[in-house]
């Protein structure tokens, strides 16, 4: 309602005003759209465990081409190229693993550099649970600086650089944890970033 009643105001009186103005509208604008994301991801955090499906077998490789569906427009802006190889079964909350493949490819695409996004997205048997990694040609970042990523409102750069409301990847691991997994990532400042996460095999899973 702001963001309306403000770009009303913008195109009725925009003759009236001086540019300087014009200029404080726009701010007002984008700071509540950026307000908008950031209580539609509050909810989406809040809501993981208190409107969380019932667990069934869910095909990986299922989830990740939906999660791909859902973020054509930007992987056709982008260019990215996202391999897929093969992966297994699993008992989860089938929406909540399109939204964790949804952050963390969303993510590659964000933090990308020069080059168009590259993304290859397997999986390994780690014995009682399988390890599921995202791997891209990206920006990187500092290793130093791997656990904060996943904490809430933690940002390595500015609005301006990379817009987002630093929510995406603590909602990832909330979703791996009720899961009854784990999620980190292994990255160096320009040679990209390998985020991984474990799912328990079905014969182990506890539901949750």
């Amino acid at each position: 309602m702001v963001s309306a009643h403000l770009d009303m105001l913008k195109r009725r009186y925009s003759g009236q005003l001086s540019p300087e103005a014009l200029q404080h509208l726009d701010f007002a604008v984008q700071g509540s759209l950026r307000m908008k994301a950031l209580i539609n991801d509050l909810l989406a955090y809040s809501r993981l465990e208190s409107r969380g499906k019932v667990f069934e077998m869910v095909d990986m490789t299922d989830a990740v081409r939906q999660a791909i569906t859902n973020l054509h427009a930007s992987i056709d802006e982008s260019g990215a190229v996202i391999e897929v190889f093969e992966l297994p079964r699993v008992m989860a909350d089938a929406t909540q693993l399109v939204q964790l493949f949804q952050n963390l490819i969303s993510n590659a695409i964000k933090f990308r550099g020069t080059e168009p996004p590259r993304i290859r997205i397997a999986a390994e048997s780690g014995g009682e649970e399988w390890l599921i990694s995202v791997e891209d040609n990206g920006i990187g970042m500092d290793p130093r600086q791997a656990d904060r990523i996943f904490q809430m409102f933690q940002r390595l750069h500015t609005q301006d650089e990379y817009p987002g409301t630093g929510i995406g990847l603590a909602i990832a691991k909330k979703i791996v944890e009720r899961h009854g997994g784990r999620i980190w990532v292994r990255s160096e400042p320009g040679n990209g970033s390998t985020f991984h996460f474990t799912i328990p095999r079905p014969r182990t899973m506890e539901l949750r």
